[in-house]
């Protein structure tokens, strides 16, 4: 069984939802909404595992409700906008519903929700963080979308302590909880803040706003973190902790 909101600020696009979702008992809608403000207020409230969200709503749009959202759900969105789709599609989303979209389209797109593992979640990842990126454009981003477990949640950068390479993929580290990046070290290292966020290790980036403490080992540095955690800064990466160093 999975939860699953409606959200569309047009009435009939929500009733072509539902009585498409009547073919698929194991979706069971727990509510509706018309705007961005009520949405974010009932998936607070229900936690559902998937949204059906337009983009384009007035006042608070689609982009703007997952900017606000600390946990993600699977998302299949619509518009009737194809700046989006094109976009949507390059990335390879989960699922994109142009409307207006046949009774078939929308068996695709379901199929693909029940039938998701760790590729689509990807898929899902790439686009949202695209989303959230347009909203930052020519800045790095506040928030980066990052995987735990089955759940894609929206981290805010700065709650980074540090990153750690993990194949082709990145553990990054908070407070709190580790989460797992799609992205290797050196595309991370691309998008993030470098004010704050520094590679200091081909394997590891290192949030300098959350250092407590550095020691001198040899030609190198150890990072203490506020979560105590010790990061190793390589000897190729020294000059970059003595600009820190007064």
């Amino acid at each position: 069984m999975k939860k699953v909101l409606l959200i569309d600020d047009e009435a009939p696009a929500r009733q072509l939802l539902r009585e498409y979702l009547e073919d698929y008992p194991s979706l069971i809608i727990v509510g509706e909404a018309n705007n961005g403000v009520d949405a974010l207020r009932l998936i607070q409230e229900f936690r559902p595992e998937l949204l059906f969200l337009d983009i384009q709503m007035p006042g608070m749009t689609g982009l703007d409700l997952i900017q606000q959202l600390d946990e993600l759900p699977q998302i299949i969105f619509s518009t009737a906008y194809d700046q989006y789709a094109l976009r949507a599609f390059e990335l390879n989303a989960v699922d994109y519903l142009l409307k207006p979209y046949t009774k078939k389209r929308f068996a695709k797109a379901i199929e693909r929700i029940l039938t998701s593992g760790s590729e689509n979640l990807n898929q899902v990842q790439a686009l949202t963080q695209n989303l959230l990126d347009q909203g930052n454009k020519g800045q790095y981003p506040e928030k980066v979308i990052l995987s735990k477990g089955s759940r894609l949640v929206a981290v805010p950068t700065r709650d980074i302590i540090w990153i750690k390479a993990d194949k082709d993929y990145s553990e990054v580290i908070t407070q709190n909880d580790t989460y797992l990046s799609n992205h290797g070290i050196g595309q991370l290292e691309e998008r993030l803040d470098p004010s704050y966020m520094v590679r200091v290790h081909r394997s590891s980036i290192a949030n300098m706003d959350r250092v407590e403490e550095i020691f001198r080992y040899g030609n190198g540095y150890d990072l203490r973190m506020t979560n105590q955690d010790v990061v190793r800064v390589s000897r190729s990466y020294s000059g970059v902790i003595k600009k820190w160093i007064i």
